[in-house]
């Protein structure tokens, strides 16, 4: 029997009450182990989170390890945009745009509704446009500023980009980075368990289970986890999410909260367990979101009725629980084709181009009509939003429409459903990467970041905003490889 404990002000949860009959400690005695080699640093996940510590810590001198489940280094960020948030990098300034870290932790604190940790926001804001430059320069990652698109929560355009904003480019070109360092990736390598030290929770090394069945046990110094959350763990989601346990989700497989189960048995805190990202765009029966841009630029979502449900400008993690509450779990995006040419920018739009997933029409009531939806509903919508446009009359919601151009023919719509993405909650960690007990004082060798660490998202999904995901794994990913590196010497 699960007891579930409600979280406090600060979104703490006792290890005590979050011990699982699902999440079995895994912690063996060092004095069992047949270690077979010895590393450093071993970083377990080999996504952005994991790629980034590596780059970092071997930088720094220390010899690392990355231990991948997979056949190939993807990971959760593999399937994102890629997109990363920075304050104040010199690729804002060449756009005359000015920006600063104590202005980026505001936006993050205020889409939180205040509540996360403003020290570790304020650390993170400060270390994002270093990070940033540091992979443009140091690892030949070709990233740049989105100019184009203001997203939700953010004061100022601080988004960047590769090329044609996928994380599976960002994925590439780390995984290039790592190569020409010399950094080896262990592929197929399913960590099971975690050898530690009864006495002071030292973690000593990790059990691998490889494809022919085999088991391997490796010894280091200092560990770090970068296996992202548990929302491909049903259990934990119905648990501690259940209000998006009727969404899709869009995550990697290996996140079955790992990180948070060993973390626990070795005595960590745990905070904002119901936090998680969310998605009111993945294009319905393909898997391919359809992402926000084309919502802040003037489109709109309806149910089957033809009727909006809320205001879509809030920010599309938030977003997802509303679009499943419709009948069917389901909702349109209604568009124009000025933003249609704006979002062909990005190649998961594209894929949904290729994907036949667009609906275009000359007329709202030819719309309705190839789309099912209810045809007087739409052309009721359609025009209540124009006249919020022109400021003819306030939105229901407080949406914001001024500013935008009316949406004129032909007209597009795209069938999206309501995904999850990746938790938000999970290890306690400082502005290092370093997971603490629930005293505040850090576990001896144990870095966290990514999925894997407490995100600056809040307690639920409404304070997500846009990067916050690739922020923390690849910020906490350079400060934990850095600190680990620093540790060891």
């Amino acid at each position: 029997m699960v007891t579930r404990h409600e979280a406090g002000s600060d979104g703490l949860q006792s290890s005590a009450t979050m011990t699982h009959s699902h999440m079995p400690a895994n912690l063996l005695d060092p004095r069992s182990a047949d270690f077979a080699g010895h590393i450093p640093l071993l970083v377990v996940g080999g996504g952005g989170c994991g790629l980034t510590a590596a780059l970092a810590a071997q930088q720094a001198g220390t010899d690392v390890l990355v231990l991948e489940r997979d056949s190939s280094a993807l990971g959760t960020t593999a399937m994102s945009t890629g997109l990363i948030p920075a304050a104040g990098t010199r690729m804002q300034r060449e756009k005359g745009i000015e920006d600063s870290p104590e202005l980026f932790a505001q936006d993050i604190v205020s889409k939180a509704k205040g509540q996360t940790d403003e020290q570790i926001a304020l650390a993170l804001a400060q270390a994002s446009a270093r990070t940033i430059e540091w992979m443009v320069d140091d690892h030949q990652v070709p990233l740049s500023l989105v100019d184009s698109f203001l997203y939700p929560g953010h004061s100022v355009k601080r988004m960047h980009g590769s090329p044609n904003r996928t994380g599976s480019e960002l994925m590439g070109s780390l995984s290039a980075a790592v190569e020409r360092r010399g950094i080896d990736v262990l592929t197929e390598a399913l960590v099971t368990d975690l050898f530690a030290d009864a006495a002071d929770q030292r973690v000593r090394g990790v059990r691998v289970l490889r494809p022919d069945g085999s088991h391997e046990d490796l010894s280091c110094d200092a560990l770090m986890l970068a296996c992202c959350g548990f929302a491909g763990n049903t259990e934990m989601v119905r648990e501690y999410i259940p209000e998006i346990e009727g969404a899709t989700f869009f995550g990697h497989p290996g996140n079955k909260g790992d990180a948070i189960r060993w973390g626990l048995a070795l005595g960590a805190a745990v905070r904002d367990i119901h936090s998680y990202q969310g998605h009111g765009g993945l294009a319905a029966g393909r898997g391919i979101p359809i992402l926000w841009p084309l919502i802040m630029e003037g489109g709109f979502q309806v149910n089957v009725a033809g009727e909006r449900f809320s205001n879509e400008a809030r920010g599309y993690s938030e977003q997802a629980v509303d679009v499943v509450a419709q009948p069917g779990h389901v909702a349109w995006d209604i568009y124009d084709q000025r933003l249609h040419e704006l979002m062909l920018e990005f190649d998961d739009y594209r894929d949904a181009v290729e994907a036949r997933a667009l609906i275009q029409a000359q007329s709202i009531a030819e719309l309705a009509a190839l789309c099912g939806i209810d045809p007087q509903g739409l052309q009721r919508t359609t025009d209540a939003v124009a006249q919020c446009v022109r400021g003819e009359q306030a939105d229901r919601f407080g949406r914001d429409f001024t500013g935008k151009p009316e949406l004129c023919a032909p007209y597009f719509a795209v069938k999206v459903t309501g995904a999850l993405f990746h938790t938000q909650g999970g290890l306690a960690v400082d502005a290092s990467g370093r997971v603490l007990r629930e005293d505040g004082v850090a576990l001896p060798n144990l870095f966290a970041g990514g999925g894997a660490a407490r995100g600056i998202s809040g307690p639920s999904s409404w304070g997500y905003m846009a990067g916050n995901g690739l922020l923390t794994a690849t910020t906490f990913g350079r400060l934990a490889g850095e600190t680990a590196a620093a540790l060891l010497r």
